[in-house]
């Protein structure tokens, strides 16, 4: 049933975003890098076509999103060579369209570039992006789609054969050290050198099929990798699922990272900002910074240099060089770091090399492919000497009476707080004015003098700012009196990371038709379903708040719309509000196949398929501590995608919404036995829930069953142990004949979830952890045994 429903979804998403009528462009056209015909431009104008200024003189053959504030390219032209390289454009050439299709001509009138496509008629710039050349008849005889170069857009696709290589900056359009293609129906993603473009090896290969299988950017906003069986593999995707409000694009950006972007088409106006700019809604890998492990090339950052990935700053790569040491161009810091000071000499005797010579300690760093000469059994101090001793030595690690020396360059470096040994880097010791690196931070010594200076200047500075922030403070409430008797201007709607809209409790009445269709109900309140009267007559459902916590009536609007900027794509998403005297309603997407309990619990179950791909292979949880994790609250789009509801409304509800007859936070089943002891709760309260629901979606069953015979049975995770440990995992699929032909899987499922539910919360494996263990990609070891872990306490 779902599979002609999506259809139906995509073929009206086809409908609702069909570009009017082509403007034909015929044989003889012209464009230059200079006058009037520079481009010519899709019939919506959200594309063009042509030459694009990169530098002084210096022009790029593209297509770019014309209505964008920063003109984004979505395609430049290549070379037609096994290494394609980007085709640099002087001023004063010219682009000619004849029969023979495109000539790209330099001032002196010699070919710059030609895709050598006899029998063209004329060409049309498309609004899907996608500049064309057409035969008489119609049929379309090349296009900017065959040949990307690091981007693709949706509809795009699909591809059996496709090379994606990233820019060298992000000003620099040449070859980078990235590479993602599909070659021999697989998909990888190669570190590659630069210039000559020769491949190191693959840092990621997603789990993908062989020949037939193929990449495609669908029009709902997902780019998946298609199997020969049909099987979709997700590779990004986003929440958006239109192309009529947002653009979209996949870059495989110059950090090596391939990330999916939305922009909104109508830019929003609001908090003094008129443009919001491109947004990363999800990116593969994970974390860059993690993927390199062997000793071909320098890793995500250059050498002897180290790679951090910033969650908080949309998803980014910091390159950064260990003390004493600079980039070999600040500009191009792929190029790595080289040592501010003289190596040390081999001429020089042992006595000479310690007098001379120190080793600093940094903490959180690491470079593992260094290492040249190891030992054991030896103290602290010997491995110190001998690497101050041995002028090929630049780092030491001391770990256990276990000692690595490693020597330059040093590759594949990076800095996380996961890192949890301590590295000593060999500089000179006239030069040594470093206290200890902590996770990359530095603090210089200096003498007195310059000491003393700083320390004014630096007082100087913090009254200057402190002078500042009264004023602005004193300012701000003045014009906040001030404004209190003016309405706020209401904001557009949007779903895009965009501050929420306000509605009146009017609005929302008429949207749910007077609240008659309830569609969901908890402790915070009831749902309800409605329909916004805009243009798409957007689907949403309507919380209404039962109890809130007295005198928060501007709490209630700073807490929604910090959670409105939280952005996952799989979290649902809170479009809006309503702050109207006592009345207090959330304003959520709609989730049309309702929540994961009802999919997982009916008296048909679901198929294997969907259980153990479309909800387990979609990230299902965060970093943020959401303390309620249950099937209730996992809620299924269209495609099935699981997304989180009910995030960030504790500090909204009064204590005794949130928290059951024990003054346990969460919901009886899924609680953590941490909140039973006194045992500060983290993160790991969210992998507990999280494990008690993958054992409900493989056996397709509730935690607790009340009314069952077999007593032993009763807590699922009990008997799931039990199980497990009997060699009797056939029981927990009992009756289910896909699950059962799949019982290496189902095995593999039960590990992580026992890993997940362990007493200790220490034992628990991050989020990230649990994502690779359910793909496959790192082995699982034995879960211990609950049992023994109550034995070890008593």
């Amino acid at each position: 049933m779902m599979e002609p429903l999506l259809t139906l979804l995509v073929l009206l998403l086809v409908f609702t975003i069909a570009p009017s009528k082509a403007r034909n462009i015929t044989l003889g056209s012209l464009l230059t890098t200079e006058g009037v015909n520079t481009s010519w431009i899709s019939p919506s104008g959200d594309f063009a076509f042509g030459f694009q200024l990169i530098s002084t003189n210096t022009y790029l053959l593209a297509v770019w999103f014309d209505k964008t504030v920063n003109k984004s390219m979505a395609w430049y032209a290549k070379t037609n060579t096994q290494v394609p390289e980007v085709v640099l454009v002087p001023s004063g050439s010219r682009l000619q369209l004849s029969s023979n299709g495109l000539s790209l001509l330099d001032p002196g009138g010699h070919e710059l570039w030609n895709p050598q496509v006899p029998g063209a008629a004329y060409a049309n710039m498309l609004d899907t992006g996608n500049f064309v050349l057409l035969g008489a008849d119609g049929s379309t005889k090349w296009g900017t789609f065959d040949s990307p170069a690091d981007t693709i857009l949706p509809t795009q696709g699909p591809f059996s054969e496709v090379q994606l290589y990233s820019r060298l900056t992000q000003a620099d359009y040449s070859n980078g050290r990235f590479l993602l293609q599909v070659k021999d129906g697989n998909l990888e993603f190669d570190l590659v050198a630069v210039p000559s473009g020769n491949k190191y090896r693959s840092y990621l290969t997603p789990n993908t099929g062989g020949n037939g299988s193929q990449l495609l950017f669908n029009e709902t906003g997902g780019v998946y990798f298609t199997l020969k069986d049909g099987t979709e593999i997700t590779i990004t995707s986003t929440i958006m699922g239109s192309m009529v409000n947002y653009y979209q694009r996949a870059t495989l950006d110059p950090d090596g990272v391939f990330r999916q972007y939305v922009y909104p088409k109508k830019e929003a106006v609001t908090r003094g900002w008129k443009y919001i700019g491109w947004t990363a809604v999800d990116f593969i890998p994970r974390n860059i910074c993690d993927v390199f492990t062997t000793s071909d090339g320098s890793g995500a950052c250059g050498f002897n240099s180290y790679c951090s990935f910033n969650w908080n700053q949309n998803e980014t790569v910091e390159c950064q060089c260990p003390p004493h040491y600079s980039f070999i161009d600040e500009a191009r810091k792929y190029k790595g770091c080289k040592a501010n000071f003289q190596q040390q000499s081999c001429d020089l005797d042992e006595a000479t090399m310690i007098d001379e010579f120190d080793l600093i300690p940094m903490k959180g760093i690491d470079w593992p492919s260094a290492d040249y000469e190891s030992f054991t059994s030896v103290g602290m101090d010997d491995c110190q000497k001998l690497c101050l001793t041995d002028c090929f030595c630049a780092v030491t690690v001391f770990n256990e009476g276990n000692c690595w020396k490693k020597k330059l360059p040093m590759s594949n470096g990076r800095m996380d707080s996961s890192v949890d040994r301590t590295l000593y880097l060999k500089v000179p010791k006239n030069n040594n004015s470093l206290s200890i690196i902590n996770t990359g931070s530095i603090k210089w010594k200096k003498d007195k003098k310059y000491w003393i200076l700083g320390s004014c200047l630096l007082l100087g500075s913090f009254l200057l700012v402190l002078i500042l922030l009264i004023s602005f403070i004193l300012f701000g409430h003045y014009f906040a009196k001030k404004s209190k008797k003016i309405d706020p201007p209401k904001q557009s709607y949007s779903t895009g990371g965009l501050p929420l809209k306000s509605f009146t409790y009017e609005e929302l009445h008429e949207a749910t038709g007077g609240f008659c269709e309830e569609i969901g109900s908890g402790g915070s309140g009831v749902v309800y379903k409605g329909t916004l009267q805009d243009q798409l007559g957007t689907h949403i459902a309507v919380k209404k708040i039962n109890k809130v916590l007295p005198d928060i009536e501007k709490e209630f609007a700073v807490e929604v719309q910090t959670i409105g900027w939280t952005f996952h794509k799989n979290l649902v998403r809170l479009l809006g509000f309503c702050n109207e005297g006592a009345k207090r309603l959330l304003v959520y997407e709609f989730m049309p196949n309702g929540p994961l309990n009802e999919f997982i619990f009916c008296t048909i179950r679901p198929s294997w398929y969907q259980r153990g791909l479309l909800y387990l292979h979609e990230e299902c949880s965060t970093q943020i501590i959401h303390c309620d994790i249950k099937p209730q609250n996992i809620l299924l789009d269209n495609n099935l995608t699981a997304k989180i509801s009910d995030f960030g409304l504790a500090k909204l509800l009064q204590m005794d919404q949130t928290q059951t007859t024990t003054g346990i936070r969460g919901t009886r089943g899924y609680v953590a036995p941490e909140w039973f002891k006194n045992i500060a709760v983290t993160a790991k309260v969210d992998v507990y829930s999280f494990g008690v629901i993958l054992l409900e979606i493989v056996c397709c069953r509730r935690n607790v069953e009340q009314d069952i015979i077999d007593e032993d049975r009763a807590i699922l995770t009990d008997w799931a142990n039990d199980c497990y440990r009997s060699g009797r995992i056939d029981l927990l699929v009992e009756g289910d004949e896909e699950a059962s032909f799949d019982i290496k899987r189902v095995q593999r499922f039960l590990a992580v979830a026992l890993w997940c539910i362990q007493e200790d919360p220490a034992m628990r494996p991050t989020m990230h952890k649990v994502t690779q263990m359910l793909d496959g990609a790192v082995e699982i070891a034995v879960p211990p045994d609950p049992a023994s872990y109550i034995s070890s306490l008593q």
